[in-house]
């Protein structure tokens, strides 16, 4: 039987190229980070429906989106190494049971087994086999929910990570930072006043120019 990661043509080169896109951002050696085995906590499926989340929120247009470029298997290695503090322990008299369910042993919160979980909820069953229209309406509920207005006592929703580490693997990428984004590898003299163009791309080396949510 054929894995989902052969069905969707991702092959051992996409997989080393999201580790040397990790090793870069958190300035590891791309040795370490190809080392990490994610084998044994990340199964095939939690895989594919990581790159279908990481598609939907940056889908392809006239640049491939961030599930085409493999930004998902930088939010893997991202959650074994515990970026952002997605290893740490959370205070499970705080968090909803939606969330401390996916709690492992060490008090840390599993973000893909909660979002294989909460995806297939909001799929009305298996998230992967529902239909396009239906995949990008259970992404997007999961995105209204945490990012919604509410109670500042609340615990934070683990979509603003997961998306947060989405978002950054596509615009530290190639693809994401000199295709989607401008890029100049040596600037030029400073310009003061420039002039504005309706649709005009946001520079990759202007992060306060880049809007992430």
């Amino acid at each position: 039987m054929r894995s989902v990661m052969a069905e969707k043509g991702w092959t051992r080169r996409d997989t080393l190229g999201g580790a040397a896109l990790f090793a870069l951002v958190v300035g590891l050696p791309v040795a370490v980070v190809r080392a990490t085995d994610t084998s044994d906590t990340v199964s095939d499926r939690q895989r594919a429906i990581l790159r279908e989340t990481a598609q939907a929120v940056i889908p392809r247009t006239a640049t491939p989106g961030a599930g085409d470029i493999g930004a998902h298997e930088f939010v893997i290695l991202a959650l074994a190494h515990g970026l952002d503090g997605t290893r740490t322990p959370a205070s499970s008299t705080a968090l909803p049971a939606t969330v401390t369910r996916h709690l492992r042993s060490d008090g840390s919160l599993d973000y893909l087994d909660w979002l294989e979980w909460q995806l297939d909820a909001n799929a009305h069953g298996n998230f992967l086999g529902a239909s396009p229209a239906r995949r990008i309406a259970a992404v997007a509920a999961i995105d209204k929910a945490g990012f919604a207005e509410a109670d500042r006592d609340a615990p934070e929703s683990p979509w603003k990570k997961l998306k947060a580490l989405i978002l950054t693997a596509y615009y530290t990428s190639e693809t994401g930072g000199s295709r989607e984004l401008q890029y100049e590898l040596v600037p030029g003299k400073w310009e003061p006043d420039l002039p504005f163009i309706p649709g005009s791309r946001a520079w990759s080396s202007d992060w306060t120019a880049v809007e992430f949510s």
